[in-house]
C-alpha cells in the first residue's frame, strides 16, 4: 500500500510547491496584471498624450519626465516586439525634428541634458544616424564646461566630475542614463566610465548605513522618488557597465545595500511610503515602481538572491496596479518636487493623476519583467 501512493503523494508535493512559488516569482501573473496588459495600456495612453515641458532659461523643451515615459514605452515595445508602438513612438517623435525642433532641451543642465538617451535609443533600433546625431551633443557637453560656468561648476569639473554636479540624488539617473545610452551606441569607455566615477562619489557622499539617501546634504529627509532615482540609477548603470569597470564593485556594493533595507522598508501592502522610513507618511506609487523596477533587474541580472526578492518585487508590482485607473493613468504620484529642510513639506506634496513622474517606472518594470 505505501508503494502504491507514493508516486502520486510525490507528485502532490511537486505541485504543491510549484503553486506555491508561483505566487512568489516574476512570470505568472493572474489577468489585469501582466506586464503586457499593463505596459500596452501605459504605452496607449503616452502616444495619445500631449507633451510635458519643462521652461528653462525662458525656453521649454521636453521635460525629463515625458523622456523616462517615452523610453520607457519604446524599451516596452522592443521588449514585446511591437512594432506598430515602435513606429507609433518615431512618429510622436518626429516632429522634434522639424516643426518641433524648438522643443529640443537646452545642453545646460543635467535635468534637460538626458533628453539625449531617448534619441540614442532610437538609434538603437533604427541605425538612423539623424537620432545618433541629435543625442550625442547632450552626452558630451555634461562634460564640457562652458564660458558661463560658475567658480563650483568648474571646481567639479577639475576634479574629473559633471559641471552639472550638484548633489541632488536625482541626479544619478539623469546623468547615468545619458552616459549610459551614449556607451552603448559609441562603443566608448569613456562615457561610462565617468558615469560610474560620478556615481561612486555621490555613494560615498550621500548613502547611509540603512541603505537610503537624503534627497540633498542639507535636506535630511529620505524622500521616496528621490531614493528611487538612485535605485534606478544603479540599475541602468550597472545594466551596461563593463565588468572589468574598477568602479563597478563599489557600485553593486551600493545597490545591494539599497534593496537589502529597502525590503525592510516596504509597507505590508507591498508599497513604500513618501518618505521612505517613515510608514505613517502615505504611500506614493513613482518611489515604489522606481524601486520595483530596480529589484525586478536585480533578479534578473543576478545581482540579486531570486528567493529573497522575488517575492519582495511581485508584491511590490501587485500593490502598483490597482492604482492604475481605467485611462491608464497613474495615481498617487508625488508632484515634482524640490528639495526643503522641512518634513511636512514632504507630507503636504499634492498628488496628482497620471503624471509622467509616475507613468515612466511603471513601463520600466513592464519591460524588466518580459526581458
Amino acid at each position: 500500500m505505501k508503494t502504491k501512493y507514493f508516486i502520486p503523494i510525490i507528485f502532490l508535493l511537486l505541485f504543491t510547491r510549484c503553486s506555491t512559488n508561483s505566487n512568489a516569482d516574476l512570470k505568472n501573473f493572474p489577468e489585469g496584471y501582466t506586464p503586457e496588459e499593463v505596459g500596452t495600456r501605459i504605452s496607449k495612453r503616452f502616444i495619445s498624450g500631449k507633451h510635458m515641458l519643462h521652461k528653462k532659461n525662458g525656453k521649454d523643451g521636453i521635460h525629463y519626465a515625458e523622456v523616462c515615459t517615452w523610453y520607457g514605452a519604446l524599451k516596452y515595445a522592443v521588449a514585446v516586439g511591437d512594432k506598430a508602438l515602435i513606429k507609433q513612438l518615431q512618429n510622436k517623435f518626429e516632429p522634434l525634428f522639424t516643426t518641433e525642433a524648438n522643443y529640443q532641451p537646452l545642453m545646460n543642465h543635467v535635468d534637460l541634458n538626458m533628453f539625449g538617451c531617448l534619441p540614442f535609443e532610437f538609434y538603437q533600433i533604427t541605425k538612423d544616424q539623424r537620432y545618433y546625431d541629435m543625442g550625442l551633443p547632450y552626452a558630451d557637453t555634461q562634460w564640457q564646461v562652458p564660458d558661463t560656468a560658475t567658480t563650483e561648476e568648474k571646481n567639479w569639473a577639475r576634479k574629473g566630475f559633471s559641471w552639472q554636479t550638484r548633489l541632488w540624488i536625482d541626479d544619478m539617473f539623469m546623468i547615468t542614463i545619458i552616459q549610459s545610452q551614449a556607451y552603448k551606441a559609441t562603443g566608448k569607455r569613456e562615457y561610462i566610465d565617468r558615469a560610474a566615477r560620478e556615481m561612486v562619489m555621490y555613494l560615498d557622499e550621500f548613502q547611509h548605513p540603512n541603505g537610503l539617501f537624503y534627497h540633498a546634504p542639507d535636506v535630511p529627509f529620505y524622500w521616496g522618488r528621490g531614493n528611487g532615482w538612485m535605485a534606478a540609477g544603479m540599475t541602468e548603470l550597472l545594466r551596461y557597465l563593463p565588468k572589468d569597470n574598477q568602479d563597478r564593485p563599489r557600485i553593486l556594493e551600493g545597490y545591494r545595500l539599497m534593496m537589502k533595507n529597502l525590503k525592510n522598508y516596504q509597507l505590508p501592502d507591498g508599497m513604500w511610503s513618501q518618505l521612505v522610513d517613515d510608514p505613517a507618511c502615505w504611500a506614493e506609487t513613482s518611489g515604489t515602481a522606481m524601486f520595483t523596477y530596480a529589484m525586478i533587474t536585480g533578479v534578473k541580472q543576478g545581482w540579486l538572491d531570486k528567493k529573497e526578492y522575488s517575492p519582495v518585487a511581485r508584491k511590490a508590482w501587485m500593490a502598483l496596479i490597482p492604482y492604475i485607473n481605467e485611462e491608464g493613468d497613474v495615481t498617487e504620484v508625488c508632484i515634482g518636487t524640490n528639495k526643503k529642510n522641512d518634513k511636512q513639506y514632504y507630507y503636504d506634496r499634492r498628488r496628482i493623476v497620471g503624471d509622467y513622474h509616475g507613468q515612466a517606472p511603471i513601463l520600466w518594470c513592464c519591460f524588466a519583467l518580459i526581458e
